[in-house]
């Protein structure tokens, strides 16, 4: 879990800033955390650790690029309609009540984590976070860990 969400994300930011800065026009770096980068749930520890490492690498690459015009943020999404979340150990963990819990049963359940009534979000909602940050609109926006989490982070 370190190795690939923590260290990965450190050894791809540090390969790819010589190139970024060859190009002497800054750009945007934008880090994929999660709301566990935020705050912490239970029975995870080496995601959550992991995922928290991931904000304090953005904030420190965000200070030392900085001067380069090279923005640095994070996107924290929720639950996401995809393979990682949709999936029977996911709903299984969430339902441990129901012997073949299904999506619905996972909805009603995630749904519970979130201020909007909805138990997931979709892909397209954290590309769309991605491509704000990517694009001239967020030109001074950086060091920002951007949420997109259905208001996982007012629970």
């Amino acid at each position: 879990m370190i190795d690939i969400n923590l260290s990965g994300v450190w050894k791809s930011v540090k390969a790819g800033v010589p190139h970024i800065l060859s190009g002497e026009q800054g750009g945007s770096i934008i880090l994929t955390s999660s709301v566990g980068g935020l705050k912490s749930h239970a029975h995870m520890g080496p995601y959550i650790a992991a995922k928290h490492g991931v904000v304090g690498l953005m904030r420190s690459f965000a200070v030392e690029l900085g001067q380069h015009f090279v923005r640095v943020n994070s996107v924290h999404p929720t639950n996401v309609n995809s393979p990682m979340f949709m999936h029977e150990a996911t709903m299984k963990m969430f339902r441990p009540d129901l012997e073949n819990p299904g999506p619905e049963d996972l909805r009603a359940a995630a749904q519970t984590m979130h201020v909007l009534p909805i138990g997931w979000v979709e892909p397209e909602d954290i590309s769309n976070a991605v491509l704000f940050l990517a694009s001239d609109e967020s030109r001074y926006v950086t060091g920002l860990p951007l949420t997109v989490d259905a208001g996982s982070m007012l629970k």
